[in-house]
């Protein structure tokens, strides 16, 4: 269990902190502002999540969540041309980070021996509240706030999560079915302009 939260953990990271260094480099950003930006989205989440569960937030374990986000502002660097010309890639790489950091968050949670309602709430915070640090930084309207399914997606994904659990269904499965979830949710919630209803004065 200890190897696979570090994998979600590791392809999070790499994946949130594209996700905030895209977003930088859209608000033209230096170098040293698109990484610090990466670094807050990509650890943000995690380390509320952390502090709620009174243990060390887990980018103080090991310097490879540091490293991890560097690696993802050279590969910004170098390919940002290839970047460009693929429409929505920071939405691409916000949805993988936003689906694996929730069952990261989620599986965390229930090592800590926390309930299955409140690793779900936890999965969302640690999915979401990276973002939010984000677009405070950018000056951004929170993404959670805009009428496009985002936390919905990450607590959707948590609830298949716990029933596969329930059922028995392997470790693996119960993984993949929920990241997929989660990424399709937020796919076609874009694609076809879904959203929920707004609130009427």
């Amino acid at each position: 269990m200890d190897t696979l939260q570090q994998l979600l953990e590791f392809l999070g990271t790499f994946a949130f902190a594209i996700s905030g260094i895209r977003h930088a480099a859209a608000k033209h950003f230096d170098w040293f502002g698109g990484y610090v930006c990466g670094i807050a989205v990509a650890i943000g989440g995690g380390t509320i999540r952390d502090v709620m569960l009174s243990t060390t937030p887990f980018w103080m374990t090991s310097p490879f969540y540091m490293i991890c986000t560097a690696a993802a502002l050279l590969f910004v660097i170098l390919f940002a041309r290839h970047l460009e010309r693929l429409h929505n890639t920071w939405f691409v790489f916000d949805t993988f980070g936003l689906a694996l950091f929730t069952i990261a968050g989620l599986q965390k949670s229930l090592l800590y021996g926390q309930p299955f309602w409140v690793a779900i709430i936890m999965g969302c915070i640690t999915g979401a509240a990276g973002g939010v640090i984000r677009d405070v930084l950018l000056n951004n309207e929170p993404v959670i706030f805009r009428r496009e399914i985002y936390a919905i997606a990450a607590v959707l994904g948590g609830v298949l999560y716990w029933g596969l659990y329930t059922l028995g269904v392997a470790q693996e499965i119960t993984i993949a079915a929920s990241f997929l979830l989660i990424v399709a949710i937020r796919f076609l919630a874009v694609r076809y302009h879904i959203s929920l209803p707004t609130l009427k004065e």
